[in-house]
């Protein structure tokens, strides 16, 4: 049997790597961060565990990086949803929607994930994080901005700040609130984006991950 061809090295850890970030995204989503293994990520994902370490540097990397995968695909399956559009404000309001939705429909992952910034490791600057920020600053300059390098940094803020309000334990404030507050400081029509009450393409929140961590998408952005 002749030696697999670089490519084909090169394809199959990318489906490794992204099948350990769904198998993250799904077992900290079930248990928690803490009662979370690398074993167990591993097991579910259906890979060896010494992958993990070879692809991150540790629990808290992988786990972030899942994270802001997710926060990823989930932002560009709202700015891409029918009927699709260029108006900057229409899609500044369904990436408001898109990562409030999270904080409301997947409140165990997303307080973990609060958490994990706020952690001696900090914020982890990975692939995920970098794709996520250019969305988000692509859709503050179509939004019209001069000054893309001072706004973006403040709707990043704007938006922690809300998840972080959202999921705090014993005095969580409601997504509507949080939404209200952020619609009227970017000036956004309230019909807007997905407003809450909206059913999402497709009906009710879907449990399965697996599309965002396709290994068959087109290249990434």
């Amino acid at each position: 049997m002749s030696p697999r061809s670089a490519s084909v090295n090169e394809e199959l850890r990318r489906r490794s790597r992204e099948r350990l970030l769904q198998a993250a995204v799904e077992v900290v989503g079930e248990h928690g961060y803490d009662a979370t293994t690398l074993g167990a990520i591993a097991d579910r994902a259906g890979t060896a565990r010494g992958l993990v370490s070879y692809y991150f540097p540790g629990k808290r990397q992988l786990v972030q990086s899942a994270v802001h995968r997710l926060m990823h695909r989930t932002l560009q399956e709202a700015l891409e949803r029918e009927p699709c559009t260029e108006d900057g404000r229409e899609r500044l309001a369904r990436a408001i929607d898109a990562i409030l939705g999270l904080a409301r429909d997947r409140p165990v992952l997303m307080r973990q994930h609060m958490a994990g910034i706020l952690q001696a490791e900090g914020f982890v600057q990975c692939p995920e994080q970098q794709r996520l920020s250019h969305l988000l600053r692509d859709t503050v300059a179509r939004r019209g901005s001069t000054d893309v390098d001072a706004d973006y940094p403040m709707l990043r803020a704007l938006l922690m700040g809300a998840v972080y309000a959202a999921l705090v334990p014993g005095a969580p404030m409601p997504v509507p609130v949080l939404r209200a507050e952020l619609f009227k400081r970017y000036r956004l029509d309230w019909d807007m984006g997905l407003p809450p009450g909206t059913r999402p393409p497709g009906g009710s929140r879907d449990t399965d991950l697996s599309r965002f961590f396709a290994t068959d998408r087109r290249p990434e952005r």
